[in-house]
């Protein structure tokens, strides 16, 4: 499979909108978002840390940290969404997501600062990884959650996920969704683009 170049993605940021019509930036995380991720995690409740990180933590640890901002490394991504409040550009919501090409499959994970929680702002960042997915050639998308994570199996299911047991661990539900998006028709323009961009560089493209 044919993926984008990293220096290629970079470029592509969208914007998104709140139930209420709020915009909010979608980008990668960069190196200079460092203290700003670190204060969105530390600002969840500790259920939201529970919940995303399926144990207690009070803080991304240092390692963690590090992953997190390695945007494209071993096919990671991490993105934010940001709006400004009281004139700083501030994170509301995070998504890590990765790209298992041998299967195709993207595996993500996200929260939302709590403070936003209900606004529609997961649904959002739910569509965008679709786009995302569909851009990088994904067949599948799939997460995991806790079974006790209600908001998060709640929003899984409206945005169209199947629910499977999961192969690991008994406390946690694995939801998965096939992509069949052509290129052409992916909803977000930036990542229309993108995959256009990857198609016409595919080989088979001149055959």
């Amino acid at each position: 499979m044919t993926t984008l170049r990293l220096e290629d993605l970079k470029q592509y940021s969208d914007v998104v909108r709140t139930r209420q019509g709020e915009a909010l930036n979608v980008r990668f995380v960069e190196p200079r978002d460092t203290d700003e991720l670190q204060h969105y995690f530390r600002s969840l409740s500790t259920r939201s840390r529970y919940n995303r990180f399926f144990g207690a933590i009070s803080e991304l640890p240092y390692g963690l940290l590090r992953d997190f901002l390695q945007v494209g490394e071993r096919e990671r991504f991490t993105v934010i969404a940001t709006k400004m409040v009281d004139g700083f550009e501030t994170i509301v919501a995070e998504a890590r997501y990765a790209l298992h090409a041998e299967t195709p499959t993207l595996e993500f994970g996200l929260s939302v600062n709590d403070r936003w929680q209900g606004h529609g702002i997961a649904t959002a960042l739910m569509k965008n990884l679709e786009c995302r997915a569909a851009a990088l050639g994904a067949e599948h998308m799939v997460g995991d959650t806790l079974r006790s994570n209600e908001s998060m199996i709640s929003l899984a299911r409206k945005s169209g996920f199947a629910f499977v047991t999961h192969p690991d661990d008994w406390k946690l539900v694995r939801f998965d969704k096939e992509i069949h998006v052509a290129p052409k028709d992916i909803p977000c323009a930036s990542w229309r683009l993108a995959a256009l961009s990857r198609q016409a560089d595919s080989p088979s493209a001149s055959v």
